[in-house]
């Protein structure tokens, strides 16, 4: 530890435990910062602007989330909720091969279709938020610097945008393949936006990808020829990374490998356990292996709690919506919805005796086996044996009672969590193993998507007070690990190296965090969006500061109205060389 003397600091972060992002070992100390940078870290002396007393707290980089879906939202909120909630200080979007730019004019309209399907974002909420003011990628990416925000912010291309922009309607027909002349604009644009500042490009290669129409998303079949030209146009370049969601059949991450083998670019692909075939992740997680001594950088984005699909009266997915005699109270008020669901003699009898014989109640009747009570312990790891079916049967009664009861009870907010996937085993033993993997990198959250289906923007959160303090169904992992897992390694992964560490000549997005007090708050259904559109939101407690280059963006849960944040266009250059 040093001793800096400046003259006059913008901010000193007094006595706290620094957890740097390195991985090192924390150690009390101080942070001085000037000018948007860390300056020091150890005893400093001089005066400063303004001093923060972190005694007995945890003082860490912000939080660099690199899977979000803020593509709309991000040209109408400033604030950039609810990541910034959280800690997080950079977020990058256009993930899993979906966006709103390059658009034709008069094509607005299929990809708010395509993106409602795959993202779970209200198609009213995009009409209504988005006003399309550009058409190229380089118009979009100049449109979302044109506000200043809470945080920064960075962008991928979208291959489904990219590919409907270039060959119409037949771009999303999979019957049909770009001719040469088109293979030639798809290169040119991808490079094109690369140079505007993208930070990657991104593609969909999962059948579980439909647009609301039930179509399948526009690049599940793209060919090599395809994919070279992609993988040429990013050699070209010589920025981004090439970010991927694939069900990893058919030797499909070799087809990929070779796509960035071809680009000299980093391949990030998503890692993750599916009940249909639990051990696929581990032939994935292989093949990252191979391609890294291979010469490829390569990583799997994981997640650090299963991925739910929450079940409610009021969210997306209720597992009554379908019965007919549901009808009679769906458009009551929720509480006096929950009232009459819970008094009503006749209904009940009616929604608990003749289940409709379709595809949702099929599901239902399988989510129940797996689904569990989020009670205020909101408890992302639990006992199998106290799933809603085990529960049931253990007290020789009906999964579907036991499940509109807690629905049900009080103003009709409960929520069950049903983890479809991540959770085959019913513990988190094998994200556990994803997380520790070298080669893996957090990013799952999909914040600022399934906003009335999946509420996991809070993991970063969650990863930090779960997995170094709250886990007791297994180890627990160091501190260090964990803040390295979501700072560094994630900004080392897109190039935006001034960041990501609380060492001087860095970027100082900073959090300070009461570690003992730190935790996520249960979901929320808030109507917020455009439009009115809804959203399940976590609120977390325990952030006691949030600075964004060395602006103070959060202060105990509330925004401060600063908004240093902006537009990250391509990769940042390391300050330690």
């Amino acid at each position: 530890m040093s001793r800096s003397v400046e003259a006059m600091h913008d901010l000193v972060i007094r006595n706290g435990t620094v957890v740097d992002g390195s991985g090192a070992d924390r150690l009390v100390a101080d942070v001085a910062v000037s000018d948007g940078v860390v300056t020091a870290v150890g005893g400093v002396d001089g005066p400063a602007h303004r001093e923060v007393d972190a005694e007995g707290q945890l003082v860490l980089p912000g939080w660099v989330d690199v899977h979000t879906h803020y593509d709309g939202q991000a040209t109408w909120d400033p604030e950039m909720s609810p990541s910034s909630w959280h800690g997080v200080t950079t977020a990058v979007f256009g993930n899993c091969g979906v966006g709103f730019a390059p658009v034709a004019p008069g094509t607005e309209d299929y990809l708010i279709n395509l993106m409602e399907g795959v993202e779970d974002i209200p198609g009213s909420v995009l009409a209504e938020g988005i006003d399309f003011s550009w058409e190229t990628y380089p118009e979009y990416l100049d449109a979302l610097a044109s506000t200043p925000r809470v945080i920064d912010i960075g962008a991928q291309i979208p291959h489904g945008a990219l590919r409907y922009y270039v060959m119409g309607k037949r771009g999303a027909d999979h019957n049909e393949v770009p001719t040469e002349e088109e293979l030639t604009t798809l290169g040119r644009l991808v490079e094109e936006g690369l140079s505007a500042g993208a930070l990657g490009f991104s593609t969909s290669r999962t059948i579980k990808h439909k647009a609301a129409d039930g179509t399948l998303t526009p690049s599940l079949s793209a060919g090599d020829p395809e994919l070279a030209a992609i993988a040429v146009a990013m050699q070209r370049a010589q920025a981004g990374v090439l970010q991927v969601n694939s069900d990893f059949g058919d030797g499909d991450f070799a087809h990929l490998r070779q796509a960035a083998e071809l680009s000299g670019r980093p391949l990030s692909v998503l890692l993750l356990q599916i009940d249909s075939d639990p051990d696929r992740w581990r032939i994935t997680q292989k093949e990252i292996h191979e391609a890294n001594s291979a010469g490829i950088a390569a990583t799997g984005q994981v997640g650090c709690r299963p991925i739910g699909v929450m079940l409610g009266l009021d969210v997306t997915v209720n597992p009554f919506n379908t019965h007919p005699a549901y009808a009679a109270v769906a458009d009551l008020p929720l509480a006096e919805r929950a009232a009459r669901l819970r008094n009503d003699s006749g209904l009940r009898e009616a929604l608990l005796r003749d289940r409709p014989t379709n595809g949702h109640t099929e599901w239902m009747s399988y989510a129940l086996t797996r689904a569990y009570e989020l009670g205020d312990e909101l408890d992302y790891e639990p006992d199998p044996a106290t799933s809603i079916a085990s529960r049931a049967e253990a007290a020789g009664g009906d999964p579907w009672e036991l499940a509109l009861d807690i629905m049900a009870a009080g103003d009709g907010t409960n929520l069950l969590l049903y983890p479809f996937e991540n959770y085959f085993n019913g513990d988190l033993e094998d994200i556990r193993e994803m997380l520790t993997d070298p080669y893996t990198i957090c990013g799952i959250g999909d914040a600022g998507a399934h906003v009335g289906t999946i509420c996991d923007a809070s993991y970063p959160t969650y990863l930090l007070s779960h997995w170094t303090r709250d886990r007791t169904r297994g180890e627990q992992l160091p501190l260090e690990f964990v803040v390295n897992k979501q700072t560094r390694r994630t900004a080392e992964t897109y190039g935006l190296l001034d960041r990501g560490l609380v060492q001087p000549g860095y970027r100082a997005d900073i959090n300070v965090v009461d570690h003992g007090a730190l935790s996520v708050g249960r979901p929320e259904l808030v109507f917020d969006l455009p439009a009115g559109g809804k959203r399940l939101v976590q609120r977390p407690v325990g952030y006691r500061h949030t600075f964004v280059a060395g602006v103070e963006t959060m202060a105990d849960g509330e925004f401060t109205g600063e908004r240093p944040g902006g537009l990250l266009r391509g990769s940042r250059s390391d300050p330690a060389g």
